[in-house]
């Protein structure tokens, strides 16, 4: 039996649009990107990730699962593990400019009265644990490519990486980071905000009295200390009131000392905790949040991409992870890519918002030092984010 052009045209035309059924690219193979690829995997999905860095790239401090950050992890059953490699807590310890206890936010335990409220963990750490379950799940991770080029046609996204190599996909997820170059592509604009803070961070051993989260307002900046493992933590300081800047890493110490200087309390015991870190930071706190669509037709942005608060809410982790697993949720349950898109960013819009919000107003009350009027937003905040996502 033989076959028209036409026939078969439309045979390729179907093969086509068949191979690229349930197929996902991913940009970034961060926090966001992996648990929306483990997620839409586990789902029926082919997904590939294309990330910029190499494998060794992720490196840096830690960061804080707040409870729904564990919340979303849990669903995926990766929640007991973080908490094995991490440090579980439950409270907030604000210390006034006098290094005196000036208030404590218990946090929402939920997933669980026998489980913590949230656990720091090293980004290494956490980024291993959540690039191992995404190969568990099939997902194919390539490193140092990015997305050059997107072209929606129909309900099919072509899409062109760095290395010149071509995919079609039904979903293509830019997921990252602020600076996204997916978003970009896509057309979705939004400007990064700088709040005049220069955000520090450095590797210490944990001492033992801090089994939680310690903030210490001071005259000028604040200063604290995150719990990341029984033996590891990291200290951080906020630097109020300052240009954008970029200092020799020679200098970082020896700043960072001088810093902490003016704050009295625990604050000596971390001062001298940095004089022998190998690893400090410095970066400033700017924030983004995209209006208006977040997708354009089966193309979307999550995470820092559509959101990046300030650090002063401790969840941007949060966010970043319940977007990945609410998108699979979202494309899983509609009839069409694009409809699960919009229902995504329907359900993600306002509380993101809420959060990068309540962030920037923190971060202002700090600089005004008006630290006490911050203290019940933080545990407000908190709370709203304990509702489901």
């Amino acid at each position: 039996m033989s076959y028209g052009s036409e026939e078969i045209g439309a045979l390729e035309a179907y093969m086509d649009r068949y191979r690229g059924a349930r197929t996902a690219v991913i940009v970034g193979a961060g926090m966001a990107g992996l648990t929306a690829a483990t997620a839409l995997a586990r789902d029926g999905w082919q997904v590939e990730i294309a990330e910029a860095g190499p494998l060794e790239a992720t490196s840096g401090w830690g960061l804080c699962l707040t409870g729904p950050s564990l919340r979303a992890l849990d669903a995926l059953g990766l929640a007991d593990a973080c908490l094995a490699e991490g440090y579980g807590m439950s409270t907030i310890t604000h210390v006034d400019v006098n290094g005196e206890p000036a208030d404590e936010v218990r946090l929402p335990r939920l997933i669980g009265a026998d489980r913590p409220a949230m656990a720091g963990i090293a980004r290494p750490v956490l980024h291993r644990v959540l690039y191992a379950e995404a190969e568990r799940s099939g997902v194919v991770i390539h490193h140092g490519v990015t997305v050059a080029a997107v072209d929606q046609d129909g309900e099919l996204v072509h899409v062109r990486l760095s290395d010149g190599t071509a995919r079609q996909a039904a979903l293509l997820v830019g997921a990252d980071g602020i600076r996204s170059s997916a978003r970009e592509l896509l057309g979705l604009e939004t400007s990064l905000d700088f709040h005049g803070q220069m955000v520090w961070r450095a590797l210490v051993p944990r001492p033992p009295w801090a089994t939680g989260i310690h903030q210490f307002a001071g005259k000028a900046d604040t200063a604290g200390l995150v719990p990341l493992s029984d033996s590891q933590a990291y200290v951080f300081l906020t630097e109020n009131r300052v240009e954008r800047s970029v200092l020799p890493d020679a200098e970082l110490v020896p700043r960072l000392r001088r810093l902490l200087e003016v704050f009295p309390g625990r604050v000596e015991e971390l001062r001298s905790l940095v004089s022998t870190s190998e690893s400090v930071v410095r970066r400033p706190v700017q924030t983004a949040f995209l209006e208006g669509a977040w997708n354009r037709g089966n193309s979307v942005v999550i995470g820092d991409a559509a959101h990046a608060p300030a650090p002063q809410m401790a969840s941007g982790a949060a966010l970043a992870v319940e977007d990945g697993l609410v998108l699979a949720r979202e494309v899983g349950r509609h009839a069409t890519v694009g409809a699960g898109l919009r229902a995504f960013a329907g359900r993600r819009t306002r509380r993101c918002r809420t959060l990068v919000e309540t962030s920037v107003t923190i971060a202002d009350l700090e600089q005004a030092q008006r630290h006490r009027e911050a203290y019940p937003l933080v545990d407000s905040c908190h709370r709203l984010m304990a509702e489901p996502a």
